[in-house]
């Protein structure tokens, strides 16, 4: 793991999930007035976890957040052309928190059955174009906070006890987008386990599912056992909490669902 930067307007600075878990990140963003600021690690970071890794193994593949969201993926290409190495790969899951570990999961068991690096990374472009990411939000005070909704908008979803259920394009730009508005928080997790199946189909139950939340790990639970009920997944679903990248702008109850 190659951790992001976290910053609260009190001038604290925390490497992500290594200086701060993701429960103390919640409280500290409650009691701060401003969003937390995220930022990448710098080129030479990456270049040091590169060489550390083709050390120790002859090659290295990086499953980056998406590109749409982060400056991650692209600072991590400017660190591999600083390197010059080919042995060297960097990929864009064009998702985010389970969704790309997911994809880290899936990659590491097939390094692990032998497969050479450039196979694997095909193979996990054909895995990011048939992955969904769904979620939704508790709270609109973070994405008003973030600029992404406007003030009287956000007021009015508050209002209205709006819960927006939101998808990542996974194929072309790796930015979530509002799909649906329904009411009640009990709806917006019903709807999530609909859309699964809608956009999943009927090899839904063979998926590897992960649920990343924001300090609601029993409401987290419940969704996964609503889940097994109507899917029955071979797999054990995988559940998490979301780190500060994605947890900035979710927001306190923001939940996620990747397949």
């Amino acid at each position: 793991m190659i951790p992001l930067k976290v910053s609260f307007d009190n001038g604290e600075t925390f490497l992500d999930r290594f200086e701060i878990s993701p429960a103390i990140f919640v409280q500290k963003m409650a009691a701060n007035r401003t969003l937390p600021k995220t930022s990448t690690p710098d080129p030479q970071t990456f270049i040091e976890y590169f060489q550390t890794g083709l050390e120790k193994k002859g090659q290295v593949l990086f499953i980056s957040l998406s590109s749409g969201l982060s400056g991650t993926f692209q600072t991590a290409q400017l660190a591999n052309n600083m390197l010059g190495n080919n042995k060297v790969r960097i990929f864009d899951t064009l998702t985010g928190s389970l969704g790309a570990g997911i994809m880290a999961i899936k990659a590491a068991q097939m390094a692990a059955a032998g497969l050479a690096l450039d196979l694997i990374v095909e193979k996990l472009n054909a895995i990011r174009a048939q992955s969904e990411t769904l979620f939704t939000l508790d709270t609109l005070d973070n994405v008003v906070k973030g600029g992404r909704l406007s003030r009287i908008e956000g007021f009015a979803g508050t209002l209205l006890n709006i819960k927006p259920i939101l998808r990542n394009d996974n194929i072309i730009t790796g930015v979530p987008a509002v799909i649906e508005k329904v009411r009640s928080r009990r709806k917006a997790m019903e709807r999530l386990v609909s859309l699964m199946g809608e956009r999943a189909g009927a090899t839904i139950n063979q998926r590897l599912i992960g649920v990343s939340h924001v300090n609601c790990k029993e409401e987290a639970q419940q969704l996964c056992q609503q889940i097994i009920q109507r899917y029955n997944p071979l797999i054990p679903i995988i559940i998490a909490p979301m780190s500060a990248t994605i947890g900035t702008y979710a927001g306190e109850g923001g939940m996620m669902v990747n397949l």
